[in-house]
């Protein structure tokens, strides 16, 4: 019989997709759309696309408390019907100040779909297969991105964007509904089970966890900053070169191949998890590294490329390191924290990084109509992408000197 977990697994892969093709890969595409058929300048798109990570972010914070109050499942189809209604928002829009207002929809949506709640949704239920599991539940995220975008592209081609928005919409609510009620609703206590399927006798008894440290003593420790700072300014580079990756691929390859472009990145996301499971060694901050520098090259194939050859070579290598960053770094928070201290860590790195990267459509933007063009943003994200492999490093073995060794010490004194 298969363990209940690897059903959570698959719900949370569905999840994943729809959330994804709307609160990550959509606003690409919104921003294409309305810049080319309404035209509005792209600075004013790409700061309402901030608007809607800076919602999220500002809501990421309080998920797991809003889990503990409401459910799982509850707040996961609260943030579904999110999505849905502020994607027909953003496509309903006759001026650009009502995109704010739907920002303000589809960022709620997102707070309650994205990394952190997947996260939340497999990690009680695996904890020393957990990477692998993740690393399933997560490759949802990247086939949202191959077949939605152009999905999204060739639906509104056919039926325009409001057409599209509510046909999709129509879609995901019909098969996330029942799933998430079905799958999402129990938890591995309430079920009588163990993580990873284990029976009671191979439960491995772990030391006690000791005191939850406070946020204060996660502010003052390394590895939580270095944590927090590397995966913010390489998702800050990640989310601002995806939010215009149509629109900089358009002009060499036309709208639709633009959208099959980002298929391909994100289909190479695929491919990079797997990579990343071949090649992690015990040292998975050394894996970021690696990680970031990949996508700093392919940035900069994407920034100077005048050929699709290039511009393909960048989404092949910004695509192998799309899926892994929300993946390594709730693996590093696992390998470093304390098992009660993960869920807390996990949700303030990502809160972190919403906060963050949540300018990122706007200064890319921004730094487009001031040059013209996509080459000094394009080159802004290899560089942001070389110093979170930088800070990535810092936080490797701190030293650390446990309380119960400093009382020991004490005592023996």
């Amino acid at each position: 019989m298969m363990f209940f977990g690897w059903k959570v697994v698959a719900t949370a892969f569905a999840v994943a997709a729809f959330a994804w093709s709307i609160g990550f890969y959509g606003p690409s595409v919104f921003l294409a759309t309305l810049h080319q058929e309404r035209g509005w300048s792209v600075s004013v798109i790409s700061a309402a696309i901030t608007a809607h990570y800076l919602v999220s972010a500002a809501l990421v914070a309080h998920l797991d408390s809003a889990h503990r109050r409401f459910g799982l499942a509850g707040v996961t189809r609260f943030g579904i019907a999110g999505l849905v209604l502020g994607a027909v928002g953003w496509s309903l829009a006759a001026a650009p100040w009502q995109l704010f207002l739907a920002a303000i929809v589809t960022g709620t949506g997102w707070s309650a779909t994205n990394a952190a709640a997947i996260n939340a949704m497999v990690s009680p239920w695996f904890d020393r297969r957990r990477a692998l599991a993740l690393s399933h539940a997560f490759n949802g995220s990247s086939i949202g991105g191959v077949v939605f975008t152009p999905l999204w592209i060739a639906l509104i081609a056919r039926f325009g964007f409001t057409g599209a928005a509510m046909l999709i919409g129509v879609v995901v609510l019909a098969v996330l509904w029942p799933l998430i009620g079905r799958y999402l609703g129990a938890t591995p206590e309430v079920m009588g089970l163990r993580p990873d399927g284990d029976t009671v006798e191979a439960v491995h008894r772990p030391h006690s966890l000791g005191q939850q440290a406070t946020l204060a003593m996660l502010l003052r420790d390394r590895r939580f900053a270095t944590l927090s700072v590397a995966f913010a300014l390489g998702l800050f580079a990640q989310i601002g070169l995806v939010a215009h990756l149509v629109t900089r691929l358009a002009p060499v390859l036309g709208t639709g191949g633009a959208a099959g472009a980002v298929s391909l990145a994100t289909a190479c996301a695929v491919a990079g998890r797997y990579l990343l499971g071949a090649l992690m060694s015990a040292d998975r901050r050394l894996a970021a590294m690696g990680n970031f520098l990949m996508q700093a090259c392919g940035a900069v194939c994407l920034a100077l490329g005048t050929n699709a050859g290039v511009l393909l070579m960048g989404c092949v290598l910004f695509g192998l390191g799309i899926g892994n960053l929300v993946l390594l770094s709730p693996l590093i928070a696992q390998r470093e924290f304390a098992p009660n201290d993960v869920p807390r860590v996990v949700a303030l790195v990502t809160a972190v990084n919403l906060a963050v990267f949540s300018f990122a459509p706007a200064v890319f933007g921004l730094l487009r109509e001031a040059t013209g063009d996509y080459t000094a943003p394009f080159l802004v994200a290899a560089a942001v992408q070389l110093t979170a492999g930088v800070v990535v490093l810092l936080g490797r073995h701190p030293i650390r000197i446990p309380v119960q060794i400093d009382s020991a010490t004490r005592r023996g004194r």
